[in-house]
């Protein structure tokens, strides 16, 4: 039956005030959001091994979002803090309590840590769902941002043939998934994919950029107002922290085991 008139028209124009599409917006830009953006030179502390020390008078905090309970979290933003939510994203960590959830054909070989074996990121129909049940827990604890770990995997021995291509989609995929919960998220190393990389995260966390020589890398970020977490194990402060001053890096010394010793620039 044809439609009258008038309403032919009145629908006409009110199609007329929806906004199309422009298409001018990158396709892979991180998805907009009310969530926290750290800036260069912001003074971090990273633990993720002993009993939390909350006494460090630093305005960010990035702890193991599985060992430490919404307490803890709720107890350093009365201090002011914000707070970073550390998981494992690339690498399966036979210790954690969905260890069990993950089939054997996404574990491939050790990454060099006792009980962590890489995962096959081209496998986001059973990843994807592990992972935002993992980024839900940080969401529902009161985390303010998540550091995902083993994020580089096309760069090692995983045992599957990753590539580039396969690291840069399920790095985006990771944060788009902290995005969708208000969750900042940074890049953690994969200093290579950096310039493609810089405008899906929110910051940088990265090991051992002075004693590689690599901190230049990093600069992307901090050319876009985003803080670069970096932390040296062997080097001692007054070998990289003139650098770092001069990068706006926010930098510390720490030991391998990440407990509570630091030594800031």
């Amino acid at each position: 039956m044809r439609r009258p008139v008038l309403l032919t028209l009145l629908l006409l124009l009110l199609a007329g005030c929806v906004a199309a599409p422009s298409g001018d917006e990158p396709p892979d830009a991180a998805p907009p959001g009310d969530h926290w953006r750290p800036r260069p030179g912001t003074a971090w502390q990273w633990q993720l091994g002993g009993r939390l020390d909350t006494s460090v008078d630093v305005p960010v905090y990035d702890i193991d979002g599985f060992e430490n309970p919404a307490s803890a979290v709720t107890a350093l933003h009365r201090a002011g803090r914000k707070v970073i939510c550390y998981l494992s994203t690339g690498a399966w960590e036979e210790f954690r309590p969905d260890a069990g959830d993950f089939p054997a054909s996404v574990l491939g070989r050790g990454n060099g840590w006792e009980g962590e074996r890489w995962l096959d990121i081209r496998a986001t129909d059973v990843l994807e769902p592990l992972m935002a049940a993992r980024l839900d827990m940080c969401r529902d604890k009161g985390f303010d941002a998540v550091e995902p770990d083993n994020m580089d995997g096309y760069r090692n021995g995983t045992g599957f043939p990753l590539t580039d291509a396969d690291q840069l989609r399920y790095n985006r995929l990771i944060a788009r998934l902290a995005h969708e919960r208000g969750l900042a998220v940074g890049l953690k190393n994969d200093l290579d994919q950096i310039p493609r990389l810089v405008g899906d995260f929110d910051f940088a966390v990265n090991e051992q950029c002075a004693q590689y020589g690599e901190c230049e890398d990093l600069k992307p970020f901090i050319d876009a107002d985003k803080a670069v977490f970096h932390a040296e194990y062997e080097l001692p402060t007054d070998r990289f922290c003139p650098d770092s001053r001069r990068l706006r890096l926010s930098s510390i010394q720490k030991k391998y085991d990440l407990g509570p010793w630091r030594r800031a620039c």
